[in-house]
């Protein structure tokens, strides 16, 4: 995309050129104004350090090294080059390398860059005056780094690995600083091109909706192990019936019936537990798992007469297999100090299921 200069008669092209045609050096040049104009490529930055490189080992620096109003750290990355190189992955390594830096030392980091550009300015004040704190917050530094690449032009690769890392949790921005020609000025067209500004603040908004669906995602599947393990160390002291099966993170957990396609579970939900036998011989099994189904339900009266209560028959007509169950209130959701009676009742239920169908199973088993 060219840019243009509007005379009286016509748009006038103006030359695409490079920087090292220009004579336009990386370090000498474009770091040295971007220090001071940071705000052209990252807005609300402040830069601590400039070839920041204190590592407990090796020997790459950090062009410029920033932190923005959220107390986020921001890496800046810099390349004359027309496609970027490998700069995203520096920057990944420089990001990981000053994530734990702490308020402190961000002061003296900061302050040694103040020195060594001849100002006065007392870091730690300058740094909370930036953040509008009136104390230092460690709880809420550096949090998150942010990741700004500044190139004259991006390659495909490069941006399909942003885009891709964007994806699971980084963020990294890439600034197109593209130069033209115009007589002796030198002009730059500055683009952020990855995330397209138009779609940065949806993409931010799916990015924290993902966040909080993985989030939410693990620690239901945590909730639901503990849960478990509680509820099968209780099962074992009253019924082997469980006895050879491992918590699960899953919302149940079952074993044979000593038929197969005949399966005890156990399944949960937010604030409700079933117990029931789930009848699926597999594949192409539909209406050999219905005959089974009908072949209990016969003996609907006297089964639940065993039981004590009233089941749950679903047939299922339309789905492949079917389902005997009793329902009850409590689940994974409720408060941990109730888990233990909602585990007792649940364990109870099984017990009673297990005993009341036993005999009409014990026949079917003979039958198959």
């Amino acid at each position: 995309m060219a840019i243009y200069e509007i005379t009286a008669d016509r748009l006038r092209e103006l030359e695409e050129t490079s920087y090292a045609k220009a004579g336009v050096k990386e370090r000498n040049d474009l770091q040295r104004l971007l220090r001071m104009q940071v705000e052209v490529i990252s807005p609300d930055t402040l830069v601590i350090a400039e070839e920041f490189g204190e590592w407990t080992e090796g020997s790459r620096r950090i062009d410029l090294l920033g932190v923005d109003k959220d107390a986020n750290l921001v890496v800046i990355e810099l390349k004359r080059t027309d496609d970027g190189g490998h700069m995203e992955l520096q920057a990944i390594r420089y990001a990981a390398m000053v994530s734990a830096m702490t308020f402190d030392r961000a002061v003296e980091v900061f302050s040694g860059y103040l020195n060594k550009i001849g100002s006065n300015t007392d870091a730690r004040e300058a740094l909370l005056e930036h953040l509008d704190w009136s104390e230092p917050d460690e709880d809420r530094f550096a949090q998150d780094v942010r990741i700004i690449l500044a190139s004259a032009e991006f390659s495909k690769e490069l941006t399909t690995a942003v885009l891709w890392l964007n994806e699971r949790d980084l963020d990294i921005r890439c600034m197109r600083m593209k130069p033209y020609q115009d007589g002796e000025k030198i002009l730059v067209d500055v683009q952020q091109i990855v995330p397209l500004p138009e779609a940065s603040a949806y993409t931010v908004q799916i990015r924290e909706k993902e966040r909080r669906e993985r989030k939410d995602r693990a620690e239901r599947y945590s909730i639901r192990k503990r849960f478990w393990t509680q509820l099968l160390n209780y099962a074992n002291t009253q019924t082997d019936l469980h006895s050879n099966i491992s918590p699960s993170e899953y919302h149940w957990i079952g074993t044979g019936s000593g038929v197969r396609g005949l399966a005890y579970t156990y399944k949960l939900t937010q604030h409700t537990s079933i117990v029931d036998l789930y009848i699926d011989l597999g594949v192409g099994a539909k209406e050999e798992n219905k005959q089974i189904f009908d072949t209990l339900y016969a003996q609907k009266d006297q089964i639940e007469t065993v039981f004590g209560e009233p089941l749950d028959w679903r047939r299922l007509n339309d789905l492949k297999a079917s389902r005997i169950l009793f329902e009850m209130n409590g689940g994974y959701r409720d408060d941990e100090s109730e888990w233990q009676p909602i585990i007792e009742k649940m364990v109870d239920a099984m017990i009673r299921l297990e005993k009341a169908l036993r005999p009409f199973i014990e026949k079917i088993k003979t039958s198959v």
